[in-house]
């Protein structure tokens, strides 16, 4: 390689030198350049791209069913997301208490955002607008039903950001061909534990699951009419899917990282 950037003009020698660490190889896990967010499990983080979730790319974690532990498995990623005061937006959760063990799991709930949404179109369109914002953080979005083009458009529009977006589907889904660099099976076990499957990543094929132990949300351990009596489910901004209040959520996220 010395010899070869020697004999070639200067400019395009240069281009190699400086870019030549950011030239992925398969047998490499992710791109050297990239900066990962530690998951908080070591046997995972030696398994993702860079020692943890990639940013800028859209992550399938395929779920055997909504509350499997998938919330418990990012915990403490968003934690660390929230403390630097970015914001989590969540949307259209399969079920209002999964999301209400973000609270649990210790996350900032002042950072949280809740959109709520029923057609795969309005999911789409309420991800590029979240995308959108200045504060944005993570985005954690439900999806049962997904086309190819909507998930093209969730690829490009994670790879446009420089935060973490996390699609979760069924485990069917995983015999559909998807532009997402990290897929993932995720499917529990006893109590207190997941199996962690990559079926995809940039780098070498990872045959054996990772069996991670997550700790139990309080709240999920309580009868729900407890919860229902108790305190408010859910006391982080929500939002019905209207598409003007939507944008101007946004752009008043911009407005305000810009003063």
């Amino acid at each position: 390689m010395a010899a070869l950037a020697s004999a070639l003009p200067f400019s395009t020698s240069s281009i190699l030198a400086s870019q030549s660490d950011s030239i992925w190889l398969h047998d490499q896990i992710g791109a050297p350049r990239s900066k990962a967010i530690s998951s908080g499990y070591r046997e995972l983080d030696q398994q993702l791209p860079n020692g943890g979730w990639p940013p800028s790319v859209l992550t399938e974690l395929l779920l055997d069913h909504p509350g499997v532990g998938e919330l418990r498995l990012l915990a403490s990623t968003l934690t660390h997301i929230t403390q630097t005061g970015k914001t989590v937006v969540v949307l259209a959760p399969a079920h209002l208490a999964i999301a209400t063990s973000l609270g649990e799991c210790g996350i900032d709930m002042s950072k949280v955002t809740l959109i709520e949404a029923d057609k795969p179109a309005d999911k789409i369109w309420a991800v590029e607008q979240a995308l959108k914002s200045a504060s944005f953080g993570a985005l954690l979005c439900w999806l049962p039903q997904a086309r190819d083009d909507h998930l093209r458009r969730l690829h490009l529009a994670a790879a446009g950001t420089k935060g973490w977006t996390f699609l979760f589907r069924p485990l069917d889904a995983q015999a559909q061909a998807s532009p997402a660099p990290l897929r993932m099976l995720c499917k529990p076990l006893a109590i207190g534990r997941l199996s962690v499957e990559i079926i995809k990543r940039r780098g070498p094929v990872h045959v054996e699951p990772i069996i991670l132990p997550l700790e139990i949300p309080e709240i999920l351990l309580k009868p729900l009419a407890t919860r229902v009596l108790g305190k408010p489910v859910f006391s982080a901004p929500s939002y019905s899917v209207d598409r003007s209040a939507l944008a101007a959520t946004a752009a008043r996220h911009r407005a305000k990282l810009l003063s």
